[in-house]
């Protein structure tokens, strides 16, 4: 809860929001010190890094969560993780995990309160969880129950209680109770997805599961309970190829499908269950479509993809329905768009690629659309980018 910007304040209600023990002391309270981020401003200004320090600059105030930035990517250490700020980027890459994923990392995901980190990769055990502090935390236990083979999507339910992975072989997908660690494989669904899977959703509200996947109808979803419930009939007009991404609106009204094939993006009502498929954008450049996400307010749609020039990725108002594109960035990626993700607090969008620097970011405006891109992290990813994700409770 922010500090009010006047009336009474005194250094006990600086604390009850920032953090700290008694004795209480102001100097413990500079921006980018133990309790107060860098940049942090209220009704005066920055609160100040060094120097003179009063009550009166913590007025109009409020504690950040800090956010970081995740990128699984195909070299050792297969996930490479940074703070992020809106303002200014890319912090230094913060360390390694004591133990690694096991190869490539197709898939990364933070869990809502941003406290557990998930990694999908190649070999067994096909996903490697981890707390999450400022840090990696030692690896949790691998599941009794691995997924079937190389881990492609990885996604915790919102409300934490679940956590799902999409595998190359049968049953595709592999689910469990998520409680800081797994908890019993829950049983397959009564019908598979098509074929492998490559990436899955859940609804906001926890309630649907959905699945990209090879081959006809190349979406699958499912009531959740937890556990799968009977699915959902297929959309009256399928995805037009290989299913390689999936998101649901943050309001649940909405789900979207990248694919291989024209038009390479496909949306739907969801309520739940597929209603009829909104018409196509206008206008698209590029060609397969590996991954996409709404804007965390809702009124935004973006698309990663290949294509045989920059910027691999698109973006569209969102209504619900496709509205007019928005100018390509000036400086988007480097190579086929293999994912895509928006900062919690939507003013940022990053899309990790094929080529060095393997992930890019741009400030985000939805009356604006893409602003100049951002410095490159200092530390690379290690090899192509397959995956980005965002803390989802970080506010910076």
């Amino acid at each position: 809860m922010a500090i009010p910007s006047s009336g009474a304040l005194s250094l006990s209600d600086i604390q009850t929001e920032f953090g700290g023990s008694n004795p209480i002391g102001i100097n413990e309270y500079y921006a980018g010190g133990t309790y107060v981020l860098a940049g942090t401003t209220g009704t005066y200004g920055a609160v100040p890094s060094s120097g003179q320090i009063s009550i009166q600059n913590f007025y109009g105030t409020s504690a950040a969560i800090q956010s970081y930035i995740a990128v699984a990517h195909s070299g050792s250490p297969y996930v490479s993780t940074y703070p992020w700020s809106s303002a200014s980027g890319f912090g230094v890459k913060i360390a390694n995990p004591a133990t690694l994923p096991a190869s490539t990392g197709n898939g990364v995901t933070f869990n809502q309160t941003g406290t557990d980190i998930a990694v999908a990769h190649n070999t067994t055990p096909f996903v490697s969880t981890y707390p999450w502090s400022a840090g990696f935390g030692t690896k949790y236990a691998n599941p009794a129950s691995l997924p079937g083979s190389t881990g492609n999507g990885v996604a915790f339910s919102p409300n934490g209680a679940s956590i799902a992975i999409a595998h190359n072989t049968t049953p595709f997908i592999s689910t469990y109770p998520w409680s800081s660690g797994f908890g019993t494989k829950y049983a397959n669904p009564a019908t598979l997805p098509g074929s492998t899977g490559n990436s899955v959703a859940f609804s906001p509200n926890s309630a649907s599961i959905a699945v990209a996947h090879s081959t006809t109808p190349r979406i699958a979803a499912y009531p959740w309970s937890p556990g799968f419930g009977t699915k959902y009939a297929n959309p009256a007009t399928l995805p037009t190829g290989d299913g390689n991404g999936v998101a649901f609106s943050p309001n649940g009204s909405s789900i979207a499908v990248a694919h291989n094939s024209a038009p390479e993006i496909s949306t739907y009502p969801w309520s739940p269950g597929f209603g009829t498929k909104y018409a196509d954008p206008a206008t698209k450049s590029g060609s397969t479509g590996n991954d996409v996400a709404f804007a965390p307010n809702g009124a935004t749609i973006a698309f990663a993809n290949n294509a045989f020039f920059a910027p691999y990725l698109q973006a569209w108002p969102w209504s619900p329905g496709f509205g007019t594109q928005y100018a390509d960035p000036g400086s988007g990626g480097d190579g086929d768009g293999q994912a895509i993700a928006f900062s919690p607090n939507g003013a940022s969008i990053a899309l990790a690629h094929l080529v060095s620097s393997f992930i890019t970011a741009m400030p985000w405006s939805d009356s604006t659309g893409f602003g100049t891109k951002y410095s490159n992290p200092a530390t690379l990813p290690a090899g192509t980018g397959r995956s980005v994700a965002f803390n989802p409770n970080g506010t910076t």
